[in-house]
């Protein structure tokens, strides 16, 4: 097992605390320590056991670790990689959890000394929740970590921190830096402006009742809302780091979309059937990977009378 003596998370919200559990699961006996902006959310992680230590400063939380996690919104890992420099371990490993790399690698890579090594992240799990008491220890159970490692990176560096992300319960995968920003726009970043762009335009549509919206939103309107129940700071600096991916999915969903649209207005069924047939396909694909389950309603449990 990938073991590190000392990891200093950067950040205390769902993922921070997920992998504070999970690395309980798998037995490591590192000290955590980690800090947070809130004083609040640095009290509830100490007081629920999350964190061993807390600090007021990042600065003060990575001294003397072997591992530091940046989990705080993209926007704001430049400022924290400018202030955590000096007070880096020689030999330390930096990573981070966000979902854009590109912007990440800019904004980190050139505040991190010689002696360290800086590898990037992206552990594509989550849920809409935040804070520290939204996670859990099986959050990264056969979910994929993409690390797109940088090269200069020292390979042994880069296999521990692949077996630290296994050791949490996930799948690794390897992948170069823009590439990854490209996927993630597709599979992560597009979908959930969809998300947004939808539950706006029900809310702004006045010929149907906002109290109709929300009773009767199992038709389908409900899966949306949850994915836009995202925390609104990381998605507006998800968009704003990756605008170059995002916009080009946006430019082919617009496509689509319209060629959808001219379907339904001249009554072309069989576009329809074809099309709906192929991107069925694609969500039995995603169940057979184990990425979902089959189970009706979004395998939802149903609460007991």
């Amino acid at each position: 097992m990938s073991q590190y003596n000392h990891v200093a998370l950067i950040g205390l919200g769902l993922l921070a605390s997920s992998i504070s559990l999970a690395m309980r699961r798998a037995g490591m006996q590192a000290q955590i320590t980690g800090t947070a902006r809130s004083q609040t959310t640095r009290d509830t992680a100490l007081k629920i056991g999350l964190v061993d230590a807390v600090f007021d400063s990042a600065a003060e939380a990575v001294k003397g670790a072997d591992l530091v996690i940046l989990c705080a919104p993209v926007g704001a890992m430049g400022m924290i990689a400018e202030e955590i420099g000096p007070y880096l371990a020689k030999g330390a490993t930096i990573t981070d959890v966000g979902s854009v790399k590109r912007a990440v690698v800019e904004a980190v890579q050139p505040h991190m000394p010689d002696n360290v090594h800086f590898i990037p992240s992206h552990p594509m799990a989550g849920t809409e929740k935040s804070g520290p008491e939204a996670g859990f220890a099986a959050l990264f159970d056969n979910r994929w970590c993409l690390m797109t490692p940088l090269p200069e990176n020292d390979h042994t560096a880069v296999q521990r921190l692949s077996g630290f992300w296994t050791a949490l319960g996930a799948n690794v995968e390897m992948m170069e830096v823009d590439h990854h920003d490209l996927v993630a726009s597709v599979i992560s970043h597009a979908p959930h402006l969809i998300a947004y762009t939808m539950v706006g335009v029900a809310d702004g549509m006045n010929r149907v009742a906002k109290t109709e919206v929300v009773n009767y939103s199992a038709a389908g309107f409900r899966d949306f809302t949850r994915i836009a129940a995202s925390d609104p700071t990381m998605w507006r600096d998800v968009f704003l780091n990756n605008r170059d991916a995002t916009l080009e999915v946006l430019g082919r969903f617009t496509e689509e979309l319209f060629a959808l649209q001219r379907a339904i207005r001249t009554g072309d069924g069989d576009f329809l059937f074809d099309y709906f047939t192929r991107t069925r396909d694609i969500r039995r694909s995603i169940i057979d990977a184990g990425q979902d389950t089959d189970a009706p309603d979004f395998g939802r449990i149903k609460e007991e009378n």
